[in-house]
Formats: C-alpha cells, sequence, structure tokens
C-alpha cells in the first residue's frame, strides 16, 4: 500500500482562511447589494485577475471533451452556489451558515454513493442521521426554521452544491493541474454570472461597498479555491474532505471579530453535532477494502 502523501498545512490554511472570511464579508456587503448582482461583482474581480494569470502563463486550454465538466462545476460550484449562499446569508448567521455548509464533505459521501457506486458501513449512515440531527437544531434556531425556503434550507442546498463540485472537480484537477482547473471554472462560473452584472455596477457608486467586493473577489474567491484545489489534487477528496470541519470554528472566530457576532447556545450545540456526524462518517463510513483500495492511485 502506497503510504499517504503529506497534507499541505500552508495551502490548507490559506484555504481556511480566505473561505473563513467570506461569510461576515457577504454579510456586510448585502445591504449594498442584492444577493445575485453580488455574486457577479465578485467574480468579475476574480475573472480579472485569473484572466490575467492565464494570459501570462498560457497553459493548454481545456480538451473538448472536457468542457461539459468544466462548465458544470463553473455553474454548480460558483454561479449557483454563490447565489444561494448570499440569499441564505441574508437570514442565516455567519457562524451558523458555517456550520450547515459543514455538511458538505457528508453529503459529498452521499453524492458518492448514489452516483459513483460507492458504499457507507452502518456506521456511515449513522454519521449521517447524527449530522442531521444537528442541522435541525441548527436550523431551528434560525428565522424561518427548516421550512421550505428558509435560510437554512437554502444553506443546505448550497452545501450541496459544494459536495458536488468537489467530486465533479476531481479528475480536472488530476488531468489540467489544481491552479488551471480552477482558473477555467472560475472564468465559466463568472461568465454565467455575467447578465447580472450591471445590477451591481449601477446600484452603488461608494467606494466601501467595492472594497468588501474586493475582498470577496481576491481571498475567498481566488486564493480560496485554488489552495483548495492544490490540497484535493495533493490529497484527494476523501482526506481533504475531513479538514474542512476545521472550517466552522475559523469562521466563529472571525465572524466574532468582525462583525461582532456572538453564536447562540443552540447553534453551537448543533453544530458539535453536525461535526460529530461528519467525524464518524469520515473515520468509520467507508468498507476498509474501498479504502485501501483508493490509496493505490
Amino acid at each position: 500500500m502506497v503510504p499517504h502523501k503529506p497534507v499541505p498545512v500552508l495551502a490548507v490554511m490559506v484555504a481556511l482562511l480566505s473561505w473563513a472570511c467570506a461569510y461576515p464579508v457577504v454579510r456586510l456587503a448585502l445591504p449594498f447589494f442584492a444577493p445575485i448582482p453580488l455574486a457577479a461583482a465578485r467574480y468579475m474581480v476574480a475573472a480579472c485577475f485569473v484572466a490575467c494569470w492565464l494570459f501570462v502563463k498560457r497553459p493548454p486550454l481545456p480538451r473538448m471533451k472536457d468542457l461539459p465538466r468544466f462548465v458544470a462545476c463553473g455553474g454548480i460550484g460558483i454561479s449557483l452556489y454563490n447565489i444561494l449562499f448570499n440569499t441564505g446569508e441574508q437570514t442565516v448567521s455567519a457562524g451558523a451558515a458555517s456550520l450547515l455548509l459543514n455538511t458538505a464533505p457528508f453529503l459529498a459521501a452521499i453524492v458518492a454513493v448514489l452516483f459513483l457506486k460507492e458504499r457507507l458501513t452502518v456506521w456511515g449512515w449513522l454519521g449521517s442521521l447524527v449530522s442531521f440531527t444537528g442541522v435541525m437544531v441548527i436550523g431551528s434556531g434560525q428565522p424561518g426554521g427548516l421550512g421550505f425556503g428558509s435560510g437554512t434550507t437554502i444553506m443546505l442546498a448550497a452545501a450541496l452544491c459544494s459536495a458536488t463540485y468537489y467530486l465533479l472537480q476531481r479528475p480536472l484537477v488530476t488531468r489540467y493541474g489544481a491552479l488551471v482547473t480552477t482558473a477555467y471554472i472560475l472564468l465559466i462560473g463568472a461568465g454565467l454570472l455575467l447578465p447580472w452584472l450591471p445590477f451591481a455596477i449601477t446600484t452603488h457608486n461608494g467606494w466601501q461597498p467595492w472594497a468588501l467586493v474586493g475582498v470577496l473577489g481576491v481571498f475567498p474567491s481566488i486564493l480560496g479555491y485554488g489552495a483548495w484545489a492544490h490540497v484535493v489534487g495533493q490529497v484527494g477528496v476523501a482526506r481533504s474532505s475531513g479538514l474542512l470541519y476545521l472550517l466552522s470554528p475559523t469562521t466563529l472566530l472571525l465572524a466574532f471579530l468582525l462583525v461582532r457576532e456572538v453564536p447562540s447556545a443552540r447553534t453551537l450545540v448543533g453544530g458539535c453535532i453536525v461535526m460529530i456526524g461528519v467525524g464518524v462518517m469520515q473515520m468509520y463510513g467507508h468498507p476498509r477494502v474501498q479504502t485501501a483500495a483508493s490509496h493505490k492511485a
């Protein structure tokens, strides 16, 4: 059995800090922009940097057979995810949003079971039940509860987009490399959001809203996705997914520092339950034979 590659700690830290800042910064920007125009403005900034990088590096263009997967990654992992994320944060606190999105590793496992013919053990299903119990605890304390269309269910839909994105990008990262894959996906996602960009441009002319957009365009949109694509390329989806639940504690800290948000006891308890469930699934959710085979890649 081939030994595990070491986890790229610096890339993990960059990704987690970059993504964690998105939660409080989006809440600061939403009073100035509607959710979809905010996503369009954010990725316009990101696309400018990415286009310059591609012009300098001139990497190979995607193969025709890979274009549908690139479009799916950009549409699901960038455009749709950010529309749902921004919409959900209108009512869900930054800390609760990060805890709800912490279900992405669990949802990635469920997607893999349904569509990639992977299997879960009894412990894996038990972990999923525990995770959803935590989601119910968090959601019951948010406006709208767990009703259809509430901020909680919108955030869960965003988590499903994130989980699907991680699985879809895996072969692209292997074939093109982490940075090139992320660059093309960001451009596609920005292009799909382009029809809403005029609404953002004509809404506000002050520098403060656009400073927030700049932060969102550079840190979570470029550094976060790029660093995480590198992590996935180095250690694989299974091992990297477990690191994602370090994102919630990081977000809670940044939300307190930036917007003085103090999470409720219900949110913290529910978040702990979610993380326990995800942890059980990550450690014991897959059959040993399947896990050993995945190490041979």
